[in-house]
């Protein structure tokens, strides 16, 4: 694991959280996505969830099956968190 990846994990808002919290059934995954809302490390997570291809658990607020749909919308991506921080920041992406 490299610092950066370890760096985002040390600050996430679920660090302490229960991992079925976070690897819960559709019904409980609203009550995950809460925990991202509030995380100052969202973006980093979901990146890295979008780029390994987790299939599991909510990522930086996002299910498995929201993440799918992005991935299937824009399959040529090659960094994810280049593409988060510049929507976030508000720049155009010219990604797919």
């Amino acid at each position: 694991m490299t610092s950066a990846k370890t760096d985002w994990r040390e600050n996430s808002a679920c660090g302490s959280a229960d991992a079925d919290e976070l690897f819960a059934d559709s019904p409980r995954q609203k009550r995950a996505k809460m925990i991202c809302m509030r995380c100052p490390v969202r973006t980093q997570c979901l990146a890295e969830a979008l780029d390994e291809r987790i299939e599991f658990g909510v990522w930086g607020g996002m299910t498995e099956r929201e993440r799918r749909v992005l991935l299937r919308r824009k399959p040529d991506v090659a960094s994810w968190l280049f593409v988060l921080e510049a929507a976030r920041d508000g720049v155009v992406s010219r990604v797919g």
